[in-house]
């Protein structure tokens, strides 16, 4: 009987920035139920992640693994990038077009 490691601990969520060099900042959002009211709230994790080829974009749903401290703040690695931001969301909003006319 092998005792082996534990498998880190990997979670699902967006990137929200990719500003800085080599780390992507990733939401992870969760449900939890409100102890009194029973109503289920929505709850979100800033998770600070290692992009080591800078593969991610913001808008992407990735994989990030749990890893050794990294950096102050940075203790995640991307594993993979689950799905990339569709182009509507990448695309800046259209300007909003003045109707009003003069005269």
């Amino acid at each position: 009987m092998a005792t082996g490691r534990a498998q880190a601990k990997k979670e699902i969520g967006i990137v929200t920035s990719t500003k800085m060099a080599k780390t992507i900042s990733v939401n992870v959002e969760r449900l939890v139920k409100h102890p009194r009211y029973g109503k289920y709230i929505r709850r979100r994790t800033r998770l600070i992640a290692h992009d080591e080829n800078e593969v991610a974009k913001a808008g992407d749903r990735v994989e990030v693994s749990f890893s050794r401290p990294l950096s102050k703040t940075k203790r995640w690695r991307l594993v993979r990038v689950v799905r990339p931001a569709s182009l509507e969301t990448n695309m800046p909003r259209a300007a909003t077009e003045d109707t009003h006319q003069e005269g």
